[in-house]
Formats: C-alpha cells, sequence, structure tokens
C-alpha cells in the first residue's frame, strides 16, 4: 500500500491512471484490477490504510497509563509527536489533502468519514477533551499547509505567520 501512497500522493485520484499505480508497485495493470475492482476502490482501500497508519503513530506515541506523563499535557505532547512523526512523511500529508478533495467520489467519502472517526476515537481516547480534539485536528491541519508548502524553508512574513516562527 506504501507505493500506492506515494504514486497518489503525487498527482491524486483524478490525476493518477491505474496503469500508473500497477508500474509504481511493480505489477500489472490487469493483476491490479483482480485486486480492487476500479480505482475508486483502490483509492479507498489507500485512505483506510493510512488511516491505520495514523492510528498506529498515535498509539505508539501515547503516554502509558499512570505514568508522569498521562496527565492532560503530556497526552497533548504525545499526540504532537505522534502528528511530528507523521509530518516526517510527506508522502502521506499529500496523500490526505487529494483524498479530502477526492469526496465526490461516494467509496472516497466513506474512506475519509471512517479516517476521521478513527482519528478522532483515538485522539479523544489520548486527550479525553472533545475541544482538545478540535484543536489538535485545527493544528494538524494547518500542520499540513505549512509541510506540504515547505513554508519552514520560506523566509517571508507571511510565512513565518504560518510557521509561528
Amino acid at each position: 500500500m506504501a507505493g500506492a501512497v506515494d504514486c497518489f500522493a503525487k498527482k491524486g485520484f483524478y490525476g493518477t491512471t491505474t496503469h500508473e499505480i500497477a508500474d509504481w508497485v511493480g505489477i500489472s495493470q490487469p493483476y491490479l484490477y483482480r485486486l480492487y475492482p476500479n480505482k475508486e476502490a483502490l483509492f479507498a482501500a489507500v485512505v483506510d490504510h493510512v488511516s491505520v497508519v495514523m492510528t498506529d503513530t498515535l498509539i505508539a506515541h501515547a503516554p502509558a497509563a499512570g505514568g508522569a506523563g498521562s496527565a492532560p499535557e503530556g497526552a497533548l505532547d504525545a499526540a504532537r509527536g505522534a502528528y511530528a512523526a507523521l509530518v516526517t512523511d510527506r508522502g502521506i500529508l499529500r496523500f490526505l489533502m487529494h483524498a479530502n478533495c477526492a469526496t465526490g467520489e461516494p467509496l472516497v467519502a466513506q474512506a475519509v468519514r471512517r479516517c476521521y472517526a478513527k482519528q478522532v476515537d483515538t485522539v479523544r481516547q489520548l486527550l479525553g477533551d472533545d475541544d482538545a480534539v478540535r484543536r489538535w485536528f485545527g493544528a494538524g491541519m494547518l500542520d499540513n499547509v505549512v509541510a506540504v508548502l515547505g513554508l519552514a524553508d520560506i523566509d517571508e512574513p507571511w510565512a513565518h505567520v504560518l510557521t509561528a516562527r
């Protein structure tokens, strides 16, 4: 699935052909269609895969129950650390942006909703507070834009505002 994430991350759902996906992952296009009935089903499966990667990363960074980091501040720091780990893979971020844009496709919309539902549940378990969950997601969306646009390397006033530097 990682190869499909990278391939779709470059041109999105609408710009990527199934031939490109098959070449990228090293299989034939007919075999790809044996695995997935159409591009929409493949893309939805990739969204589901990314959701698992995100959930696993959040859980891996969660503070141990009852440990010093189990306070709300520790949980928020852990969630931020998990997101920082995800941000290092710009392919995932670009893919997620493309997935949000492709929700006009019914299977993709369902997969994206499942992904958000799972992430909300996971972050709520970490933070325990719906307002904190919304703040975390809002900050994450901004972090996506900052990372994908490479704003940390842009020395312009507007970029400094978005990167908080």
